[in-house]
């Protein structure tokens, strides 16, 4: 008997869908008609022990016993779950072969093998176990990756990867939190400091970005425009390029700060004679935007429809398991595999009945026409979100799911529009020993921009077009060449003001995570980021976003991101490795390493043990003075009787050690 294990009950049922029938479904699992079953996971079946679970005195919040570090891990399942399972482990020891079906990340790959090797499979059973990678619930892709299994240990690094993160998430964040938690209580303060790789370093780009518009200081530049007129009476205008000479009066944007040098400037040309130095005029293009990753969407959608990343997120999931119309949601990639070519008929067929808005958007696309997308080298687990071949009638899907939807079959049917055609011209004048800049840009071929040219206000791309609408026109510059003489009328002086750095947004936050070396001081780590996916993971970001409104470290002011007085008071007391991205994003980077087995596990989590103790010695003297008074409150829950494992600190399989059964209290 085969054994397909998903990570959710929907993703098991369209796997038992592409088996033979007939179907028998049981408590838990479903058999087959040839006797294989498919049964599933409920997500995490498995949890990090607790603390207590090693030793009972870490019960107690004590300064003493940091840093916690187990010498043998332990997992233990989630009272919730433990029924399915209990299924999962029956299975296993009926099954002959093993199938890893979990989601196409990281998180899927681990979640299962841990379920299968704490459920006691077989050294031969684990080592000759399969895997099944599955990007788009439709019937025909979920029956294609069915007959295409592949060995699971391929996939190995990708689960050492996913152990690594959960092992120092879990180090970091215990520690951290215990520790500050205490010395939060030795300023008064009488809630639980939470702190976290990622969520911390998230406040913490908030907290600096707030505290950067609380201390701006407007200030004046200055520019100069010159209306000129050709000898045939043609008008042009241009804007004065400062020289080097004019460096100390400008700031470190090149700004001309000094206002008696820019009217100096004014009174010099006025009436003046010039000559044009230069014409350059070329014809340029734009490629179509990549379908969307997770993050892109998510930005998108913000931008768009003001959603939140976690919304998004959630939308993407009903898309992706309840309706199947869109492939696997999590991705972090822009790319598609060649073979997905053929598929194109089938998919835009769909999108035509699924979302009858974009008919007329698909009679104008030539599907002969492969953009950039298509590329394997750049295609890993998974590839970009894209629709299925999936249909449903219109009408079905909710108002958030239909935007969700458009946003992604317009994105797959800009691969096949043409490019965006404009030219670009510029004339450089000089007068009084000046030079004066004019640029033009005329659109020559809307092409893929056809396609987002919309009256709806909402569009997603409606915010960065207006924005660059305004470098487009339809005055054209005179027709001049290089040494034209020209006439000067008259200068003009325009004083504009610096503007402070705008609050985050749901869009601009997730931007920022994104590309987050931008954030980042030192060069050396820069240079690693940019390589990156930034902070945090596709999957993970919005759910930690979420995380800090929940803790009251964020809250909202209207589609503004603010940080709350506890936000800032602890991000402010905090030591910069703690609160910004360097340390968090190179972690990322590195676990990104373990996944390509250029860096090894014990090498990564011997470094986080090490900085943990480093770090708790710099935390020793911090004080959280200023925070807000309050009921420092204990939460008792009462656990259920379990056994628990333990994993030792490499990734060789776990002997089983039971745990004392024993009821427990926990202190939040």
């Amino acid at each position: 008997m085969k054994l397909y294990i998903a990570e959710k009950p929907s993703l098991a049922r369209a796997i038992a869908e592409a088996l033979p029938k007939p179907h028998k479904k049981n408590d838990g699992y479903i058999t087959a008609g040839n006797g294989d079953v498919v049964t599933w996971c409920i997500g995490h079946l498995l949890e990090q022990a607790p603390p207590e679970d090693y030793d009972a005195k870490y019960k107690k919040w004590v300064a003493e016993h940091l840093p916690i570090i187990p010498i043998e891990w332990k997992l233990k399942p989630k009272p919730k779950t433990r029924k399915q399972l209990t299924v999962i482990k029956k299975l296993i020891k009926e099954a002959k072969c093993i199938v890893n079906s979990g989601d196409a990340d990281r998180e899927g790959q681990i979640l299962v093998d841990e379920a299968i090797k704490y459920c006691g499979a077989s050294k031969n059973k684990i080592d000759n176990a399969l895997r099944c990678l599955i990007s788009d619930m439709t019937p025909a892709a979920v029956k294609k990756s069915v007959n295409n299994l592949t060995p699971n240990k391929t996939y190995l690094p990708l689960a050492i990867s996913a152990l690594a993160r959960a092992r120092a998430d879990w180090l970091y964040g215990l520690n951290m939190t215990r520790l500050c938690t205490l010395q939060g209580q030795k300023s008064g303060y009488k809630g639980v400091l939470s702190i976290g790789r990622v969520q911390t370093p998230i406040l913490g780009l908030v907290v600096n970005r707030d505290t950067e518009i609380e201390n701006f200081t407007s200030k004046p530049f200055f520019e100069v425009i010159a209306n000129i007129t050709t000898n045939s009476g043609e008008v042009y205008n241009a804007k004065w390029k400062p020289s080097d000479a004019c460096a100390p009066y400008m700031d470190e944007e090149s700004r001309v700060t000094s206002k008696q040098l820019a009217q100096n400037v004014v009174n010099r040309i006025a009436n003046q004679q010039g000559i044009v130095k230069q014409v350059t005029q070329n014809k340029k293009q734009q490629v179509c935007p990549l379908p969307f990753s997770l993050s892109g969407l998510q930005i998108a959608a913000a931008k768009a429809y003001g959603m939140s990343a976690k919304q998004v997120l959630d939308v993407c999931q009903q898309l992706y398991e309840k309706h199947k119309l869109i492939t696997y949601p999590r991705s972090d990639c822009q790319y598609l595999p060649t073979e997905q070519l053929n598929d194109i008929p089938a998919v835009t067929s769909a999108i035509s009945n699924v979302s009858p808005t974009l008919s007329s958007a698909l009679k104008h696309a030539d599907f002969t026409k492969k953009s950039r997308a298509w590329n394997n080298k750049k295609v890993s687990a998974h590839h970009a979100i894209i629709p299925t071949a999936k249909s449903k009638p219109t009408g079905i899907l909710s108002s958030t799911e239909e935007k969700i939807y458009t946003l992604v079959a317009q994105q797959y049917i800009a691969q096949f529009y043409p490019n965006f055609e404009y030219t670009e011209k510029q004339i450089d004048t000089e007068i009084a020993g000046g030079l004066f800049i004019a640029k033009q840009k005329c659109v020559i071929n809307n092409g893929w921009k056809a396609l987002f040219e919309r009256p709806n206000k909402n569009n997603a791309h409606a915010n960065k077009e207006s924005k660059e609408s305004a470098d487009f026109t339809s005055t054209n510059l005179p027709n001049l060449k290089t040494g034209d003489n020209v006439h000067c009328v008259k200068g003009n002086l325009i004083e504009k003001h610096t503007s402070p750095p705008k609050p985050f947004t749901d869009a601009t936050l997730l931007l920022a995570l994104t590309g987050i070396a931008r954030y980042v001081s030192d060069p050396d780590i820069k240079k690693v980021l940019r390589e990156s996916d930034g902070l945090g993971t596709e999957a993970t970001r919005a759910g930690i976003i979420e995380l800090l409104f929940k803790r009251q470290f964020l809250a909202r002011s209207g589609k503004e991101i603010r940080a709350t007085d506890i936000g800032k008071k602890l991000i402010i007391a905090l030591p910069r490795q703690i609160s910004q991205s360097d340390m968090t994003a190179l972690w990322e980077s590195q676990l990104e390493s373990i996944s390509t087995q250029s860096l090894n596990y014990k090498t990564f989590i011997n470094g986080i043990e090490q900085n943990i103790q480093q770090l708790i010695i710099s935390l020793e003297n911090v004080s959280f003075n200023g925070l807000p008074q309050g009921q420092f409150r204990k939460k008792f829950t009462r656990k259920r009787k379990t056994n628990t494992k333990s994993y030792a600190k490499t990734n060789n399989t776990p002997k089983a050690k039971p745990a004392k059964k024993r009821k427990t209290k926990t202190t939040a």
